[in-house]
């Protein structure tokens, strides 16, 4: 007599093991590449929140010759720090006033530092020459 082999439909316990195993490294890999991805976004979010309130700090001592006001910056931009200085022009650049404002604020562990300077018609200096909005306490 001979023996017939009768297949059995369906899937082995080493199938489905090693299936599972599979799936859990995709999910692994994916789920650090979103991590690295949500890092990155996070980091160019802070670094265009650091150049908007430095244009907006150099706008307001354009226009109206002082910074924006501690309490309205704060309420802007809760989490940001800037500093203002100004030197006069020098060469050619001679009675504008450079005015430097630099922006710094935090990424996870990264620190963002943004710093732009603008030339200001007349030799008047800032009325508040080193003007700085601290960092706000996180919750």
């Amino acid at each position: 007599m001979s023996r017939i082999n009768v297949r059995h439909p369906g899937f082995l316990l080493t199938e489905m093991l090693v299936a599972t195993a599979v799936m859990g490294l995709i999910l692994t890999g994916l789920a650090l590449a979103m991590n690295g991805f949500a890092r990155f976004n996070r980091y160019q979010l802070v670094r265009q929140r650091c150049i908007a309130a430095a244009l907006a700090q150099l706008d307001s001592i354009a226009a109206m010759g002082n910074p924006i006001p501690q309490e309205d910056f704060q309420r802007l931009w809760p989490k940001l720090a800037t500093s203002v200085s100004s030197s006069p022009g020098a060469g050619q650049w001679e009675g504008l006033t450079l005015v430097e404002v630099t922006a710094t604020a935090k990424s996870f562990r990264k620190d963002v530092k943004v710093r732009l300077n603008r030339y200001v018609p007349g030799d008047s200096t800032l009325k508040d020459d080193s003007k700085t909005n601290p960092i706000a306490k996180e919750d």
